[in-house]
């Protein structure tokens, strides 16, 4: 799999900073694309946040450092374009105007070059401020005073940015060039919180607590995670654990008997999903 590179001959220009473009960036690189990454001299945020993930996704792209308001930087900007098959940014769409980078003028200048647009939300409010923690607040994913412990927001941002990418830089294999695709963070959350949407994952839900072989359990020591869902592991479980019946109390008792590494490595030997909690 590692030798599938559909990417091959193609060149993607990067302006997307943070997180989400930088992960898609790197996943196109890795297909065999072409990614020449630019940074403002300011540099990439990121960098200060978290410089040693910064520098794995930036593996293998060609950096430039070029100042866009300048007028040197704006031609050598379209130097890069003129030859490029996909501009990635992750700019609100205001501040790419400001740049003569607004997808009307890209594509007046620019007929054949692909435009993937990373934004925090979409239109009508996709000039509106706001960052991963936000977009995750605004589908109820936060529990207070919790914060999370992944980035939904970017990661999934990220993943979707590649998918249009492949899609248009597939595209142009076709003839079917000059295209744009809009990818908003704040909808990557929705999709992510569709769980919560259809009470699968809520507090009472059958994934959220609701379903005794599929919960958390604190044990003699630590915590395991049990995910016996389906009826032949669930079944199983019960067997093994020589239970009359199997609900919360009778599992929160049984679990008291052994350490998490010793569940863990029962689990394993029974084949039932079930690990300790890191």
């Amino acid at each position: 799999m590692d030798k599938l590179k559909p990417l091959n001959n193609m060149l993607v220009v990067t302006l997307a900073l943070n997180l989400p473009g930088p992960l898609a960036a790197k996943r196109l690189l890795g297909l065999g694309a072409t990614v020449i990454k630019i940074e403002p001299p300011t540099g990439d945020p990121f960098e200060q946040y978290c410089p040693a993930w910064y520098r794995e996704m930036k593996v293998g792209q060609q950096q430039q450092i070029i100042d866009l308001k300048s007028s040197e930087g704006q031609e050598r900007l379209a130097e890069l374009l003129s030859n490029a098959d996909l501009l990635l940014t992750a700019q609100r769409p205001v501040a790419l105007k400001r740049l003569g980078l607004d997808w009307e003028t890209l594509h007046k200048n620019y007929p054949e070059l692909n435009h993937v647009a990373i934004v925090g939300y979409p239109p009508p409010r996709e000039n509106h401020a706001g960052h991963d923690l936000t977009y995750q607040a605004t589908q109820g994913l936060i529990n207070p005073p919790n914060m999370p412990r992944t980035l939904i927001a970017d990661l999934t941002g990220g993943e979707q940015a590649i998918i249009e990418s492949l899609t248009v830089l597939m595209g142009c294999k076709a003839g079917q060039k000059g295209a744009q695709r809009l990818v908003a963070l704040a909808d990557a959350v929705e999709y992510m919180a569709l769980p919560v949407k259809y009470g699968l994952t809520t507090e009472a839900g059958l994934l959220g607590g609701a379903l005794p072989e599929y919960s958390l359990y604190e044990t003699k020591s630590g915590w395991v995670a049990l995910a016996a869902l389906e009826p032949h592991f669930r079944n199983r479980l019960q067997e093994k654990l020589q239970l009359q019946s199997l609900t919360k109390s009778t599992l929160t008792e049984a679990m008291k008997m052994r350490t998490a590494p010793e569940w863990a490595s029962w689990a394993n030997e029974h084949d039932i999903p079930l690990l300790e909690l890191k």
